[in-house]
C-alpha cells in the first residue's frame, strides 16, 4: 500500500497550490480519503473529507470556503485545490484512507506561505 503526496512548495500569502495523493495496493474507490495537516508544535488536525464516490465533501471551518477535496477514482488520485492561502495554512500536509480496518497514510508534503 502506497499514498504518495505531491504538490507542496513556498507560496505568497493569498496564493494557491494544488495538493496530489496518488493511491496504489488497495481498492482506492472503496475508501473515504482526508487530507490532514501538522503545523510546527501543533497536533494533527483533520482538513477535509470526501466520500468514496466523490459525492460527499466535508471540510473544517478554518479551510471551507478556500480548500476544495476532489478525487478521481479512474487515476486513484485525491485532490486538494487550496486557494487564499494564509500564513496559519503552513503545515505538512498528509493524506489518509481509513476504512475496513484500514488506515493508511501518506508522507506528507510540507506546505509553507511566507512574504
Amino acid at each position: 500500500v502506497q499514498l504518495v503526496e505531491s504538490g507542496g512548495g513556498l507560496v505568497q500569502p493569498g496564493g494557491s497550490l494544488r495538493l496530489s495523493c496518488a493511491a496504489s495496493g488497495f481498492t482506492f474507490s472503496r475508501y473515504f480519503m482526508r487530507w490532514y495537516r501538522q503545523a510546527p508544535g501543533k497536533e494533527r488536525e483533520s482538513v477535509a473529507t470526501i466520500s468514496s464516490g466523490g459525492g460527499n465533501t466535508f471540510y473544517a471551518d478554518s479551510v471551507k470556503g478556500r480548500f476544495t477535496i476532489s478525487r478521481d477514482n479512474a487515476k486513484n488520485t485525491v485532490y486538494l485545490q487550496m486557494n487564499s492561502l494564509k500564513l496559519e495554512d503552513t503545515a505538512v500536509y498528509y493524506c489518509n484512507a481509513r476504512g475496513f480496518g484500514d488506515d493508511y497514510w501518506g508522507q506528507g508534503t510540507q506546505v509553507t506561505v511566507s512574504s
